[in-house]
């Protein structure tokens, strides 16, 4: 069935039910979220490059910015600034920046010339001395700056559909959660890093999942998700605590995970010689063998103990969670006696040492994987000795995006059925998180800034008489408003000097594209730089 059909069929089946809307999107609102951007780091300062028309509010005053303004928002002594076409205006202890309508949906803005794009609205405040932003946005845009930085964008993309419902739901169930946000843009909730255009097989499997949430018993099914389970999945409050969690988690196997060659694996080997035994490892031995050789008369204490041969490597303990929580080592041993210290001294019989796989045989093995003491052990005897396994990246609770990967490729799974292994019970309905209309500027801001700026003549444009050089070409700049302008740079990156700035249309050859292909060196018959390949467009 063709991927088109398949999703069709789906939205069908669930209209075709009569399966009820998510009570929070019953009635067909427009849904966002509230984003605390803390991975942007803003200390008294906020650049803006405005890729839409915005309505800034600040303390009663509203500034139209248009398209293409770079607008510095400053933090002095607890009160915030406005810093626009060399205006300075003071926004007090907040500043609203509201997207307007730009004749089709787009835009946002970008915090570093050239950067990722945050559409929506944006909220600057003041918390504990520092500039505090938080984004009101789409929950269907809000995804394209989640799902990329959460699964590859190379994912298949019925497994990056998985994400998109998983992501979706999530987001959903977390507004009204925190006070001025619903979530932060860190991995406390989802990664979520603004809007970059490359990413189109992430576009695809959102936009052909729009509206799709996971539902249980009539409330949203928070869907966790990690990046390996190692082969089994845990349960919620066994990472985070709390006394049950709903019946569409559970413990099981995951042999999807497992299967796949990508999930995350640390591996140890044992030679049965004890050659190859990690110093961390002998230390611990060395610590819980020395009643056992005091015993014996042996001494005790760091490099008295030698492993001759290892017999046995076996897990043992266990329980819901893991399938072994414990590693024996038999081993034949010698040490050093008391009368000669320099001569190693076989000893009798063989000692077995049991020791915790979490935290002691983990980290002296050196199976760390994510840190978070969760991993789940194998030991495989090989010939001559056994290769001990550590796998699990993260908490391991919900879907793997590893076995979510396997299923869609391997198994030619459909986004709902992966959804379905790993959150069974859930069902899928369709809710509406639609993008809002966007207001249009009042027509007195839009006309003129306010507060209104000395008007500058523009300068007469640039001659540009030169024959094109080979391998150049004849370019303009367009792309931004009439109003607006483009830095010409002395280098190929936004960190560097402004030689001029370049008005819509100017005529410029391009040399070449720079190695950096964001960039391209330029010039005129009176001026040479670099200006981003974004704003030029070819001249017939």
């Amino acid at each position: 069935m063709g991927l088109h059909r398949r999703i069709l069929c789906l939205l069908t089946a669930l209209a075709m039910i009569g399966l009820p809307f998510p009570s929070a999107c019953a009635d067909g609102a427009i849904q966002t979220v509230r984003i605390l951007l803390q991975s942007l780091g803003l200390t008294d300062r906020c650049d803006l490059y405005l890729a839409g028309p915005y309505t800034a509010e600040c303390e009663g005053t509203e500034v139209y910015l248009p398209y293409g303004t770079h607008a510095v928002v400053q933090l002095r002594e607890g009160t915030l600034f406005l810093h626009v076409d060399g205006i300075a205006l003071r926004a007090g202890s907040r500043v609203i920046l509201k997207q307007n309508a730009s004749g089709s949906y787009g835009g946002g803005v970008r915090f570093i010339e050239g950067g990722s794009l945050y559409p929506g609205d944006l909220s600057l405040t003041v918390r504990d001395g520092a500039i505090r932003p938080v984004l009101t946005i789409p929950v269907e845009d809000y995804l394209l700056g989640v799902v990329p930085y959460e699964m590859a964008d190379s994912f298949p993309l019925e497994a990056l559909k998985a994400q998109a419902v998983c992501a979706r739901t999530y987001a959903l169930s977390k507004r009204g959660a925190n006070g001025d946000h619903d979530m932060t843009d860190t991995t406390k909730d989802q990664v979520f890093r603004g809007i970059n255009t490359a990413n189109s097989r992430t576009a695809a499997a959102i936009s052909q999942t729009a509206g799709i949430v996971a539902m249980y018993n009539g409330s949203f099914a928070v869907c966790y998700y990690s990046a390996s389970n190692g082969g089994r999945t845990d349960l919620p409050q066994n990472v985070w605590g709390g006394s049950g969690s709903p019946g569409c988690y559970s413990i099981k196997d995951d042999p999807y995970d497992l299967a796949n060659p990508e999930s995350p694996v640390k591996r140890v080997r044992l030679r049965q010689d004890g050659t190859t035994l990690p110093a961390a490892l002998l230390s611990l031995l060395t610590s819980q063998m020395s009643g056992e050789m005091g015993r014996r008369g042996f001494l005790t204490g760091e490099g008295h103990l030698r492993v001759d041969m290892l017999t046995s490597v076996a897990l043992s303990g266990g329980n819901q969670r893991f399938p072994a929580t414990a590693v024996s080592f038999t081993f034949w041993w010698s040490g050093h006696k008391a009368d000669d210290p320099g001569l190693f001294v076989p000893a009798p019989e063989t000692a077995t040492v049991t020791l915790s796989l979490q935290p002691d045989a983990v980290r002296a093995l050196g199976l760390s994987i994510a840190g978070l003491g969760n991993e789940i052990i194998s030991v495989v005897p090989e010939e001559g000795g056994w290769v001990i396994e550590s796998r699990r990246y993260g908490h391991g609770v919900g879907m793997s995006q590893r076995g979510a990967q396997y299923l869609a490729d391997q198994r030619g799974a459909t986004f709902d059925q992966i959804l379905n292994f790993y959150f069974p019970g859930i069902q899928l309905m369709v809710g509406g998180t639609q993008r809002a209309a966007l207001p249009t500027a009042r027509a007195a801001l839009a006309e003129t800034p306010a507060p209104a700026a000395t008007a500058t003549p523009r300068p007469t444009m640039m001659p540009v008489t030169s024959t094109v050089p080979p391998g150049g070409w004849m370019a303009s700049v367009e792309g931004i408003a009439e109003d607006s302008t483009v830095n010409l740079r002395a280098e190929p990156n936004s960190a560097a000097a402004i030689l001029m700035r370049l008005y819509p249309h100017q005529r410029l050859i391009v040399l070449e594209v720079c190695d950096d292909p964001l960039w391209a060196h330029v010039r005129t018959d009176s001026m040479e730089g670099y200006v981003m390949v974004s704003f030029l467009a070819p001249v017939q």
